[in-house]
């Protein structure tokens, strides 16, 4: 019987070279250089930042002289809030731009009402909806990933500290009250003190993208939630690369293996490049991706 193997290709995010929330946790580095490094790493895609020409007559020639793809990107959206006709306006650029590029997805992440980049606001002041508001939101989001998709371009949501749905039990209800595609990020859920592999095991078939993102427990447990905020948190050092935090990213990844996930795994990993070079840090990740994607019998594409 001829085994079939489950396949999985291995991104990149460009955080951890500039950092769009704290533009002081950013390396001096073009565009060119990024992905030069990146692909010296071993990695075949990049998720778009804020570096990034939003024109592939532009973007696909640099892509191109380093044989790197677009593997997906963040939009910020403002849905819990807006309005859906205005949303479609705002993303129609980049949903243009992904569909030229061949993306897999667009990572939304919803930043209305989110403190995830407010510098003074602690972590504990993040937004909270109720069940009939998450609710509404849920339909809304519903209503503008189906729209997403009949334009090209899918939409996975990326549950994210300090936003509306953050922890375990908000992605749960956010599920139970919408049709969106997942996004799911172990080092996010971590933090938020959720059960990685138990989000896999609820919410597999959602799952449309992964980022492997890990944690540094000290720092995260470490932190005074009533007063210090999200990017105090990461600029103490709260996430890094696989292999180098404590999440044991051979469980994880086993897991979606066994659910039959395919497609991008994607570090984004923000940290300070003084601390942590970017180069280092990405061929680190990388190598650790090599070792447990094979522990778990996915074939890594180029």
């Amino acid at each position: 019987m001829t085994k079939i193997n489950i396949v999985a290709r291995l991104g990149i995010a460009p955080i951890a070279w500039w950092n769009d929330d704290l533009p002081e946790l950013s390396d001096d580095v073009s565009l060119e250089e990024c992905l030069l490094q990146a692909r010296s790493a071993g990695f075949t895609g990049m998720e778009t930042g804020r570096r990034f020409p939003m024109d592939m007559a532009v973007l696909g020639p640099i892509l191109a002289r380093h044989d790197m793809t677009v593997c997906g990107g963040w939009f910020s959206g403002l849905l819990l809030d807006g309005d859906i006709e205005a949303e479609k306006d705002r993303i129609a650029a980049q949903l243009a731009l992904f569909r030229a590029a061949g993306a897999p997805c667009i990572a939304y992440g919803e930043t209305a009402r989110s403190i995830q980049g407010v510098r003074s606001a602690p972590l504990a002041d993040k937004p909270r909806l109720t069940e009939a508001e998450m609710a509404a939101y849920g339909r809304k989001l519903s209503d503008f990933a189906d729209w997403c998709a009949t334009q090209g371009m899918p939409i996975a949501y990326h549950h994210h500290m300090g936003a509306a749905v953050e922890t375990e039990a908000e992605l749960d209800l956010l599920m139970k009250h919408s049709s969106v595609r997942l996004l799911f990020d172990t080092g996010h859920m971590a933090f938020a003190g959720g059960n990685n592999l138990r989000v896999i095991d609820t919410h597999w078939q959602r799952i449309l993208h992964v980022h492997v993102k890990d944690i540094r427990r000290s720092v995260v447990e470490g932190l005074d939630r009533a007063r210090e905020s999200f990017l105090d948190a990461v600029v103490k050092g709260a996430f890094t690369v696989p292999g180098d935090g404590d999440l044991d990213f051979e469980e994880v990844v086993k897991a979606l293996a066994a659910k039959g996930y395919q497609g991008w795994f994607v570090v984004e990993a923000e940290q300070d490049p003084k601390i942590s070079p970017p180069l280092e840090m990405a061929r680190k990740g990388h190598a650790e991706l090599l070792r447990v994607m094979s522990a778990a019998g996915y074939e890594v594409q180029p």
